[in-house]
Order: C-alpha cells, then structure tokens, then sequence
C-alpha cells in the first residue's frame, strides 16, 4: 500500500539532492509497505495525534484502539498483551487509520472504506472468489464479497467476531470502536499471550496468511512502541542531557518544511518536494530541530543536515549505529559516504533510536534509528 523508496537516476541528480538537502527533508519511510488492499490514503494528513507516541494516527483511532484494550478481557479474559500499538500495526497496513476519512464522535467513519471485490481477478491479489455472505449488508454489494472497514474484516469473520463497544446496539464494522475491538478480541483467539513474539506473530498470520504481511505489521508495531517509550537518561547527563532533553520537550509539535530555529518552533517555508508547505504551520523540520536542541547546550550549528555532518568529530556509517552514543547527530543519505547528499538529521537517544521530526504530516517524536532510509553514520560534538 506504501510507495516504494524513490529510485533516483545514476547521473544528473547530485544539484537535484543539494538543493534538496538545502532545507532539511525526509524522504519515504525505509521499510515501505506492500499493497494488501486496493486503497489510497494521504499520510501527510493534518488531524493526526499531537503526541510522540503516536505521530501519524489520528487522535480519534487513537482512542479507538486504547479502548479496544481496555474492553477486550471482557470478552477474552485469558488474553495476555494486547497493547494500542498492535491493534495500530493492523491498521496502518490495513487502511492507513482511515486517514483521508471522517471519523464522528461516536466512531463512525465517512466514506466507509471498502476493500476490492473478491472476484478472483487478481486486483488487491485476490485470486480465489469470495462469494456474497452478507447480501450487501456491509460491504454495499450482493455480487460478492470485499473486506470492509479500517481493519477489513471480511463480512463472514464479522460475522463471528464483530463487536459493539460504542453502545449503541450495533455491532459495525465501518465504526472505529467496533471495529477496532473486533480485531482485538479476533488477534487474541482463544486467549494469546501477546507478549510472546511467537504468539503475537501467529495471531498476525491468522489476520493475513502472508509471512510478508506478517513482517510488516511487526515493523509497525515495534515502531509505534518505540515512539512511545522515553529513553533512559539515567547516566546521561551535562550537556548531552540538555540537548537531548531538550529535543524530548518538543514531541507532538508538527513537522513544519523549513520551520525551527535556536529558540524553538517557527513558522516554515514553501515547499517541500512533494509540495508541502511550511508558511502556516508553527514546528520544526530535521534540522530546525537539532540547530534548537543543541543551541539550549551552547552549541551553534548550521542550519542545515548536509552542512550539520560537518560539525564535531565525524562517525562513519561503517562502524554501524552501535558506535552512536547519546547526543550524537544521526545523517541520513541518497548515496552514504557522500555527504553531499545527506538528506535527514536526527540527535540519537540511546537504545538504537533517535529523536526526529521525519517528514510532513508527523510530529517530532522518537523512532527506530532504521525508521529512515540510507543511514550515513553520525557526529559527536559533546
């Protein structure tokens, strides 16, 4: 469903990166997403969560999905590990958390989203026909069946699982809550422990019978626990607990092309490559953040990634991210070992994560270090 990392000619594209990298920009997540369903959504969308833990999923999906872990033992009580970041791991790969939709008040999501028909075309990769079971109910058509709602459920597992946690006498799968307690209470079978990855791993092969799919969702998952959980600063402390403090006193503030300076969040410029602009929005891009967190250290540094990579004592990207060290900056590159086209900045955290504003449409918040394409070692200035 995710576009792939772009494929940049062998010649002719160095003047196109350093004007890139001239304002800091993140390109396409590393681990790119495979299509499981015929849908398009825009991740660069405005009404998502303003909390690190949780950049790019909608606030009100959000909810959808803590409830759903609170409500599930009600209905598997020997269920073990259900956590938000799980049921958001389905999601994203399932329907993007129905961004690009409505989502009420009271969960119900506008346009409802429909997955292909399963008629055996091959489209979505369907190649066995799924007959009518529903008679339209809610995938819209009696002619067969599709998957239905941001989990989608096909109407027959609905059927069996589907659940009402919004009380309304409905059990909707085109609803957030429902739906989302649906696949909670279908990913704890008979009573999982999801703390086990063997378990967890089967319960997601249950959902979709792809060792590919299976491997995706996991990458979602360890990614959205990861921007949750703070780093330990126990023995970090002087200036690299100032910088990296620092950047953590900014997690939820949006992402803003060209916004951030040494006293924190402005408003960006136009636009990035793929057209978004920063004039309206009050946040930092990449480097905006790094230049505000070490300036609270006393430490001045250019404006932007590319020029960063020059500052302090250099980490080649041969020694691996086991050689970074809290505080350190972490590049990003097109081509790694040319620093000329480094084209993200991010100030390492320990544990093999960073604080980072990504791209458009997130907010600043702690990621994987490998959340980012094209890892082009670090900077040690402290």
């Amino acid at each position: 469903m995710r576009r792939s990392p772009r494929r940049l000619a062998r010649w002719g594209w160095v003047v196109g990166l350093l004007l890139f990298a001239a304002v800091c920009c993140a390109a396409p997540v590393g681990n790119a997403i495979s299509a499981y369903v015929a849908l398009k959504a825009d991740e660069d969308d405005g009404g998502t969560a303003q909390d690190g833990s949780a950049a790019n999923i909608p606030s009100r999906m959000l909810t959808a999905y803590k409830k759903a872990v609170q409500q599930v033992g009600t209905y598997v009580p020997k269920c073990r590990g259900m956590r938000w970041q799980i049921l958001a791991g389905i999601a994203k790969v399932e329907s993007n958390h129905a961004i690009g939709h409505s989502i009420a008040a009271n969960g119900d999501i506008r346009p409802k989203i429909y997955g292909v028909l399963l008629n055996g075309s091959g489209q979505g990769g369907n190649t066995t026909p799924v007959a009518d079971t529903d008679h339209g109910r809610w995938d819209g058509t009696a002619t067969g069946d599709r998957a239905v709602g941001p989990f989608q459920f096909l109407p027959s597992t609905w059927t069996s699982f589907g659940k009402d946690a919004n009380g309304d006498k409905v059990a909707d799968p085109h609803n957030a809550d429902d739906a989302a307690l649906g696949a909670a209470v279908y990913l704890c079978g008979t009573g999982r422990d999801l703390t086990q990855r063997a378990q967890l791993s089967a319960a997601i092969l249950q959902y979709n019978h792809s060792s590919e799919y299976v491997t995706t969702v996991l990458g979602w998952i360890d990614q959205y626990t990861t921007a949750a959980e703070d780093p330990d600063l126990t023995n970090v402390t002087g200036k690299v607990r100032a910088v990296i403090e620092a950047a953590l006193s900014q997690r939820g503030v949006p992402y803003s092309w060209g916004g951030g300076n040494a006293k924190g969040p402005s408003y960006g410029i136009c636009c990035s490559p793929s057209r978004k602009s920063g004039t309206a929005i009050k946040g930092f891009d990449c480097s905006g953040l790094t230049l505000y967190a070490y300036a609270q250290a006393g430490i001045q540094l250019p404006r932007y990634a590319a020029a960063q990579a020059g500052a302090g004592q250099r980490i080649p990207a041969s020694l691996g991210a086991g050689a970074l060290t809290p505080g350190d900056l972490v590049f990003f590159a097109y081509a790694p070992g040319r620093d000329s086209t480094i084209y993200h900045v991010g100030i390492y955290a320990g544990s093999g994560r960073m604080i980072n504003a990504a791209r458009p449409g997130t907010v600043v918040r702690l990621d994987s270090v490998n959340t980012m394409s094209g890892y082009a070692g670090g900077a040690r200035l402290l």
